[in-house]
């Protein structure tokens, strides 16, 4: 099998593994999955940057449909190419260890649990006109928050060509050509991202960037106008673990209002707060059950890290946080075209002012 594990920021390289994977079924009612790199191997990196020693989970049945998951993880890493703002991070279990693949796994489990669930509080609902309009919902937002993933942590299983002149060191800027896919729009797609420390807890940092009433604080492209919430999915225990359709209602009477869908999630390793516009006719398909592979989507959205290693995410402390805030916008709708100059400095020049507009709206 072939992995690539990734924290979302472009300041920690990704890990790619070439490894073979183990699973027996111990006793009764326990399960072992192992896994171990295989170097030197066909198709395994020459040099890789890490190395999964046997490392995997113990999976042990509980009354009530419970259950007990022991992870071990065993990694040989070359970390010399992490930045110094996130090397404590990454020397705790909570960049690449087994804290974080506990805490998404359990994430995941709640995520899951909600897309079967079929007794839905009416108030889910909304504009959502079926149970099946809601799964195609949730579908949609996790190609969504996948995409995301991919652009923010220039991850080799994309194509993207990073942009080395972009007259700024901190903002990485790569580029990709889009053709032939359903999912995204055709063209030339800039996806710019950067990261940075904030002496704000992570809970107050998420509760902010997801709250819609406190969008027009941040989100240029929104345009001051009002954010307005059209459909709401709870997706896991925490409040802020859901799936939602926005609607800004521009100021302006002559231009259209725009949706905008956006899922938050949080557990004890990291927060996510992730949102692409949508076209408004597809979005009808998508909410009356219909295919929400059809649906363009180019996501943005932000990362919020404990900035001091060893806190959750959720946790008030004196390490603050480590936000990562990414773009992807579409810059010529022709895949041939040059890029130009221009199309880079007005990306560079969108991401500088959100993060100001941030970091003013949290007093830093």
């Amino acid at each position: 099998m072939t992995a690539e594990f990734q924290v979302p920021s472009p300041l920690v390289p990704t890990r790619e593994n070439y490894f073979v994977r183990y699973c027996k079924q111990q006793a009764d009612g326990m399960w072992a999955v192992v896994d171990v790199s295989l170097d030197g191997i066909h198709h395994g990196p020459s040099v890789p940057r890490s190395r999964r020693r046997p490392s995997g989970c113990l999976i042990q049945e509980l009354p009530n449909g419970y259950s007990k998951i022991i992870w071990v993880e065993n990694v040989e890493v070359d970390g010399r190419e992490v930045h110094s703002l996130y090397k404590q991070l990454v020397d705790s279990s909570l960049a690449f260890g087994a804290k974080r693949w506990v805490s998404t796994l359990d994430r995941q489990c709640q995520r899951l649990a909600s897309s079967m669930a079929g007794n839905i509080p009416a108030g889910d609902l909304c504009v959502i006109a079926s149970p099946e309009g809601r799964k195609s919902m949730m579908r949609l937002a996790e190609r969504m928050v996948m995409s995301f993933s991919g652009g923010v942590g220039a991850s080799t299983a994309h194509v993207w060509t990073t942009l080395s002149a972009t007259g700024s060191d901190d903002v990485r800027v790569m580029t990709r050509k889009s053709t032939d896919d359903p999912g995204r729009p055709p063209g030339i797609v800039l996806s710019a991202a950067t990261s940075f420390w904030l002496p704000v807890a992570p809970k107050r940092i998420f509760d902010f960037l997801r709250d819609e009433n406190s969008r027009s604080e941040w989100d240029i492209l929104s345009n001051g106008g009002e954010v307005q919430e059209m459909a709401h999915i709870a997706n896991g225990r925490d409040p802020g673990n859901c799936v939602s359709l926005l609607r800004v209602n521009s100021p302006n009477s002559s231009q259209s209002n725009m949706l905008i869908l956006q899922e938050s999630c949080t557990d004890a390793s990291v927060s996510l707060v992730i949102y692409a516009p949508v076209d408004i006719v597809s979005m009808n398909v998508v909410l009356s059950g219909g295919d929400p592979d059809y649906v363009a989507l180019l996501p943005s959205g932000f990362a919020i890290l404990p900035g001091n290693g060893g806190g959750g995410a959720h946790e008030v402390g004196s390490g603050g946080s480590l936000l990562t805030v990414a773009f992807q916008i579409l810059v010529d709708s022709a895949p041939n075209a040059k890029l130009s100059l221009g199309s880079v400095a007005t990306v560079n020049s969108l991401i500088k002012c959100t993060v100001e507009r941030i970091k003013a709206a949290v007093n830093c």
